[in-house]
């Protein structure tokens, strides 16, 4: 046995990676401690305990998250209606600033010399870890084996993990078989790796663990009503169960049971990781997708189109890159989020919504405080609105573009017809 090399408080899910990690280190000399964040995945939280005490690890740790995942990330991404590349709505990435703070409180407590990670050394979470815990502790110690040539030219895929796992006799989900790795918290579960690697491999139906197949899901679609107040849901309302749920976690665990339930929340995408190579992820996010639809649509009701404008163009896009990118802890972060309560103050009122098949439709949307005037929209009356009035905001507006066809009819004279682009005459 090595001499003691220090202790390491290690990110542990009770998967392949870091379970053949936890043992790794012990191999290395390290005294290990094991430390999980509980952020609302279905998990059996003792026989992960039992089995990293079983590996060898000299303490185990369980912090209850959940709460704190809701409050302080979901929610602010929701007001922002957080998206990259315009269909990956951030689970993964949200899950980790929690995760990383869960877990520095406890090697500062536990006095760990080191904390380290399962991350691959080719993704997103070696950077939005660590990036995370420099800015809590910059001058904490990181191990990451997946970056360490020994560890990964002795572990050259997950094949050699597996054969690891059966010699240390370390009980995995992961199969030759089923060989993807999975990401799960309350808000989503990831899917990557193996036969997933081949972009055109079609995901195998028993991959999905969270939602019925849209194909699969009842033929009689279900109808909830969701109140938002100052954008964020404070009353979930389910006819058919005759229930209401208005604890922020109640919330999104119901939302949950409902999507997964109807097939909602399955994407199976192309992306690009922040370091610059491009993976093929699957997701699974049953109550975000309800949550933005709805959100999303009562904001057309209650929010300036100017103020909307704004936060699309620059809050939005820059929260889901700070996200992604792992920079939750930085300057820029808490410059982007105090913006956001500005935006949401008037986005209060109700959504009604129907699930069916996968789909999320908005049946109809209402606000004591909603811009909408349906008098001064409306074909039938004039409603205070004087259609005389729009002649003079045309003349107005069509200055600049009548100087811009003037220049190139002027720039058409000898037999040049100008055209666009397109190649459409202009």
């Amino acid at each position: 046995m090595p001499a003691s090399q220090g202790r390491v408080l290690l990110a542990y899910s009770g998967g392949l990676d870091t379970s053949c990690i936890l043992a790794w280190l012990i191999e290395q000399g390290y005294e290990v401690y094991a430390f999980m964040a509980d952020v609302g995945q279905e998990e059996d939280f003792e026989a992960a305990r039992k089995k990293a005490l079983a590996v060898g690890a000299k303490k185990f740790f369980l912090e209850d998250l959940k709460r704190e995942f809701v409050t302080e990330l979901i929610y602010p991404a929701l007001q922002a209606n957080c998206i990259y590349e315009n269909v990956y709505l951030l689970g993964t990435s949200l899950a980790r600033p929690v995760i990383a703070r869960g877990m520095m409180s406890v090697a500062d407590r536990e006095g760990c010399d080191y904390v380290s990670h399962g991350c691959t050394g080719k993704g997103n979470d070696q950077v939005r870890f660590e990036l995370a815990f420099y800015g809590l502790k910059p001058d904490i110690k990181v191990i990451a084996p997946w970056r360490i040539p020994e560890f990964y030219h002795r572990f050259a895929g997950r094949q050699a993990l597996l054969a690891y796992a059966a010699e240390k006799n370390i009980p995995v989900q992961q199969t030759a078989a089923k060989p993807w790795s999975t990401d799960e918290n309350l808000f989503h579960i990831s899917y990557e790796a193996g036969i997933l690697e081949d972009p055109n491999n079609t995901p195998p139906a028993d991959m999905w663990k969270l939602t019925t197949a849209p194909e699969d899901a009842p033929e009689t679609p279900e109808r909830i009503t969701i109140e938002f107040e100052r954008g964020l849901p404070v009353k979930v309302t389910v006819p058919e169960q005759s229930r209401t749920y208005t604890d922020a976690v109640d919330i999104f665990n119901a939302l949950n049971a409902l999507a997964r339930k109807h097939g909602v929340g399955r994407i199976d995408i192309v992306e690009n990781r922040f370091i610059g190579v491009k993976s093929r992820g699957c997701y699974e996010s049953p109550a975000a997708t309800i949550l933005r639809v709805a959100h999303v649509d009562l904001e057309g009701l209650t929010l300036d189109r100017n103020v909307r404008a704004l936060r699309d163009q620059f809050v939005t896009i820059e929260l889901s890159k700070i996200l992604y990118n792992g920079h939750w802890f930085t300057p820029e972060r808490e410059f982007i989020i105090s913006s956001i309560p500005a935006s949401q103050r008037t986005v209060n009122g109700l959504v009604r919504l129907k699930l069916y098949k996968g789909n999320v439709v908005v049946e109809g949307r209402s606000s004591d405080e909603g811009l909408y005037d349906a008098k001064q929209s409306s074909m039938d009356e004039l409603g205070g609105f004087e259609p005389t009035d729009t002649t003079g905001f045309i003349q107005i507006e069509s200055i600049r573009i009548k100087k811009w066809a003037q220049a190139n009819i002027r720039k058409g004279q000898g037999g040049v017809e100008p055209k666009d682009v397109y190649g459409s005459r202009v």
